[in-house]
């Protein structure tokens, strides 16, 4: 099974002017691309390892053998993590409704709290990575932080909500104005999707 490079469920420049149309297309057809391209030659070797989802692969990084283990972990992260974030991205601004939303209160006080603890992980990250919500093996909200290209999936935690801080991510258009880019992404979040995802995964 080759992996491939998902359709955007948008054009590049229906996020503007939150978003730019140039980023997306290079983000999308470079970046994204390029990690599905790497993560086929890993495995074009390990015919077993084809066969799986790149979430199962995630899971099991730490049975993947070492001679290809950074490289899945690097490419199949890559490919998993930016499959996810153009899915919960929205053209249109959303309000936050539903499950989700009675959880963010319950588990971080308010919106704007949650905002804030979100806003600060991303901030905080170090270099490359990206920030995350996520749901853990108890079924409870987290917000974590991942360096690279490493997925929630590899510590057992399912991510309902995530932004990429790789500087790729925003640097055409916020250079190093990493808060401003970070303040756009809540203007089109897909909170369907999220809570949809949470759903999913609290039953």
């Amino acid at each position: 099974m080759k992996h491939t490079l998902p359709k955007l469920p948008y054009d590049y420049n229906e996020l503007e002017p939150f978003f730019d149309a140039k980023t997306m297309e290079i983000h999308h057809t470079k970046h994204h691309q390029t990690y599905v391209d790497k993560l086929n030659a890993t495995l074009e070797k390990y015919p077993e390892l084809q066969e799986k989802e790149v979430s199962d692969l995630m899971r099991e990084i730490n049975q993947i053998p070492k001679e290809i283990n950074m490289a899945v972990r690097n490419h199949g992260g890559g490919h998993i993590n930016h499959s996810f974030f153009w899915e919960i991205l929205s053209p249109t601004e959303q309000e936050i409704g539903g499950e989700i939303s009675d959880a963010i209160n319950e588990t971080f006080g308010s919106f704007e709290e949650f905002k804030k603890k979100f806003s600060d992980s991303a901030m905080s990250r170090f270099g490359s990575g990206w920030a995350w919500l996520v749901v853990n093996a108890e079924l409870e909200l987290k917000i974590i932080s991942t360096s690279n290209q490493d997925s929630p999936l590899m510590e057992g935690n399912n991510p309902i909500l995530g932004i990429d801080v790789w500087e790729h991510a925003y640097y055409l258009k916020y250079q190093n104005k990493r808060a401003d880019y970070i303040a756009a992404f809540f203007n089109i979040i897909n909170w369907k999707k999220v809570n949809e995802l949470y759903e999913e995964i609290v039953g």
